[in-house]
This record gives structure tokens, sequence and C-alpha cells, in this order.
């Protein structure tokens, strides 16, 4: 910063940096978070119980965190940047070890209080080592090769470990996160078309490693492919799930069938309803006007990250800010294009409004970083 923005401009402090936070973007992931407690009321029948009442309380502890995180000096977050990639990627290979499996897959610690899913936190953890290391990276450098392996190797160590849980869906939106933070960064666009070209290759592989020793994926993620292509050859099967979301989704309509009137989700028909499909239930109760209003409520959080990033001439907090918006993105662009059928089901839960006590709370912390940056900004 220069001298003179030194002396005509000045940072918050002490407890005026409340006045500062970014409230309009608190109030819209209260109000997206509240469209999830309404949700999980529903499906339990019109009870706060099993799910609405833990979720309430996690977001509660959730938005305390992301106050007192905001209140911490954007250049503490800076600082401990490696020691956090560093910790994460500890924590995921401890649960090589010692993690808990549920659902088939191995990516739970349990702490006793809570279950982490490290996955989850690597997706922070990512972000916030790669703009530290663009931020102490001279610009002019950044396209150079050398100085594009190192992210391309922070992106891969999480990616393969996560692979191996496995849980596609993670290591596929840390990929995508990192290398969009790698762009947002400004290295140059033929480094993506060298990796838009592999991808091609690489799903050529995947095919052509089916029945094979050396077959890429697990024989459950190749059915999701399958069905994903043709959901109608195993209805009852494999298909199951994404045929019976796509029924709730079309039998909402414009305004749906009415708070807790959803049949697909009242009579079980749709699976997993409390936490993937999630959205279908909405869709189904509230129909078109419903979802619409909540893609709207996530377009205006990643508009106000993105305008909080343009405002901020900080390189730090500019590409954490955005990057942490663009993990947001792709979280419910994944999960709804799942749901609706555009995309396999890969396990990726809707932000804010799916059952969860991992993904809510560190999602807070991400958005407790962006309002820490947007505090701690020079006016």
């Amino acid at each position: 910063m220069s001298y003179l923005e030194y002396t005509v401009k000045f940072v918050p402090t002490g407890s005026r940096k409340l006045l500062y936070l970014n409230w309009p973007l608190a109030l819209l992931l209260t109000a997206t978070a509240g469209i999830g407690f309404l949700m999980l009321y529903s499906i339990a029948g019109g009870s706060y119980t099993p799910w609405a009442e833990p979720q309430i309380k996690r977001f509660a502890i959730g938005f305390a965190i992301m106050i007192t995180i905001a209140m911490v000096p954007i250049w503490f977050w800076r600082s401990i940047a490696g020691v956090a990639y560093a910790t994460s990627l500890i924590l995921l290979i401890a649960v090589e070890f010692f993690g808990f499996v549920g659902m088939g897959a191995q990516r739970w610690i349990d702490l006793g209080f809570m279950r982490l899913q490290p996955s989850e936190l690597m997706k922070v953890t990512l972000i916030l080592m790669l703009a530290a290391y663009y931020d102490w990276l001279n610009p002019t450098l950044k396209s150079r090769l050398f100085w594009v392996i190192i992210p391309l190797l922070l992106i891969a160590f999480p990616v393969a470990l996560v692979l191996r849980q496995p849980d596609l869906g993670t290591s596929i939106l840390l990929l995508a996160a990192g290398g969009g933070l790698m762009f947002l960064a400004g290295v140059h666009w033929a480094y993506f078309a060298a990796v838009v070209a592999s991808g091609f290759g690489l799903v050529t592989c995947v095919f052509k490693s089916r029945g094979t020793s050396w077959q890429l994926l697990e024989d459950y993620q190749y059915r999701r492919i399958d069905t994903f292509l043709n959901p109608a050859s195993d209805p009852l099967g494999a298909g199951y799930h994404i045929t019976q979301s796509k029924i709730a989704l079309g039998s909402g309509g414009w305004t749906g069938r009415g708070f807790m009137q959803g049949t697909q989700s009242r009579l079980n028909f749709l699976p997993e309803k409390h936490t993937d499909f999630i959205f279908t239930t909405l869709a189904e109760e509230f129909g078109f006007i419903g979802a619409f209003s909540l893609l709207t409520l996530y377009t205006l959080i990643v508009l106000f990250c993105v305008v909080s990033a343009l405002a901020n001439k900080d390189r730090f907090s500019s590409l954490l800010t955005l990057g942490i918006a663009l993990n947001f993105f792709l979280f419910f662009a994944v999960n709804m294009s799942m749901v609706m059928g555009l995309a396999p089901v890969v396990g990726v839960p809707l932000p804010l409004v799916s059952y969860g006590g991992s993904a809510m709370l560190v999602l807070m912390l991400a958005f407790g970083l962006i309002q820490s940056a947007h505090v701690h900004r020079p006016r």
C-alpha cells in the first residue's frame, strides 16, 4: 500500500469491525440456510427432529465462527495458509488409517463430539494456500512452467487422496476450484487448453479401462455413468435415484404441491431427500418459483463475493474471495445439475441447505475468511 493510502485510508479496528462486516452477505447466507431448515422440517413430517434442530444449531455455531474469523486480520490467515493446508493433508492421510466408513466410503474421522470430513476442510485450505502462493509469487513468473508445476502438485496431492476414499465428486470439485483459481491468478490460457485436451484423453482411458486389470474407476462409479447416459436402462436399480428425482421435479409445476405436500418425499420414493436430493423436495413442494428463488439467493451470494473481491486492492484477499466464491458456485451447480439429470450422481450436497455437519461448519468458516478480507481492506 502506498504512503498516500496509509495516510488517507484506514482499516477498522476493535469493535468497529462489526459495523464493516458484509451484512447483506450474512443476511443472504441466513436466508438460504432458513430454506434448508424449512425443507428439513417438511421432510421429517413436520418435526424439528431428527434433522432440522441439529442443523439450526450447526448454523448458529457456524455463524459465530464466521464472525470470529472476520474479526481476525487477513494477514494472519495469509501467514498460516501453509500450516492449514498441511494440517488438512495430514487429516486426509489419517483417514486412510483411522477413518470411519459410511455408505461404502472411508471419508470421516470420529472426533467424539462430531464426525469430521477432512475433504470438506481441504476445499477451503487449498484455496487459502493457492491464494497465498500467488500473492507471494512475482506476477511475471506466474506462467513459467516451473512455477505452474508447484500449484499443480498442491492440487494433485489432495485430489489423489480423496479419490482413494473413494469420493469422485469432491475430487472433481477440488480439481475445478484449484484450476479455476490458477486461471483467476492469470496463468496463461495455453495451460488450460492442454488440460482440456488431456481431459478428453483421460475420459477415453476411463472408458477403455473398464473391465480390465487397470480399471481407473470403481464399478459403482461406472454404473453411475451408465445411469447418467441412460437412466431408463435400470429404473428400479442404478437409475432409481435420478428417475424419482425427475418425477419430483416435474410434479412440482410452477407453484408446487404445497408445503409438506410432496408425495415423492412424504412416501419415501425420493432417496437421500435430506442431503443430496433436497433440491428436488423443494422443487416438488414450491415448484419452479421456489427453485428459482433459491437459485437467485445463490447467485446473489456469488455476486456479493465478486463485488467485494473487485473492491479489494490486496491480491491475496481478492484471490481468496474469488476462489471461495468459485468453490461455492461449483458446489450448488454440480448438485443441481446432478439431481436434474444433467450430470452423473456424484454425492455432492447442496450448500447451506442439505443436512450435514462438516459441510455447514466449513462453509461458514470459508465465508468468515471472505468477511475478514472485506472488513480489513483499506477504506
